[in-house]
């Protein structure tokens, strides 16, 4: 690549040989059709089994791709972008963005710890909010038997 995008430990360059059924994933994304909140930026949305992108292991879904051999993919359509990989030829080098770092502490094959959208008070609330109402139906169902 060029060394014109940004580096860091979570973008990685990878190379793929296009095979009889392509590269082997489909993409998402574009300014046309952003994937993520205000990200115009192109992603992985699926790797086809079998298919160049899975035999190499690498590629992943929801990682993004910031370049198709050194050119960025900034600020393009989503159908731009593909039109980019149909023209790419037969060895393809993509600079990608990893959904998760590659190299993580903990035992092999860990997943990262995904946390819940829901709070600890929040659910408490919703817990103490449940409990209020079964026991007002509990109180209002024992005054009605005197």
């Amino acid at each position: 690549m060029n060394g014109s995008l940004p580096s860091s430990p979570n973008v990685v360059d990878i190379k793929l040989k296009r095979g009889s059924a392509g590269l082997g994933f489909n993409i998402v994304g574009g300014v046309d059709q952003q994937y993520v909140v205000a990200d115009s930026g192109i992603y992985v949305s699926k790797i086809k089994e079998d298919g160049a992108a899975a035999l190499d292991g690498r590629l992943q879904e929801g990682d993004k791709i910031l370049a198709i051999n050194g050119i960025k993919l900034e600020n393009l359509t989503h159908k731009a972008t593909v039109d980019l990989f149909r023209t790419a030829g037969e060895d393809v080098e993509l600079r990608v963005l990893k959904k998760f770092p590659q190299h993580m502490n903990g035992p092999t094959g860990s997943q990262p710890e995904h946390k819940s959208p829901v709070s600890s008070l929040g659910m408490l609330a919703a817990l103490f909010g449940v409990a209020s109402i079964f026991a007002f139906i509990y109180i209002r169902n024992q005054r009605r038997h005197f």
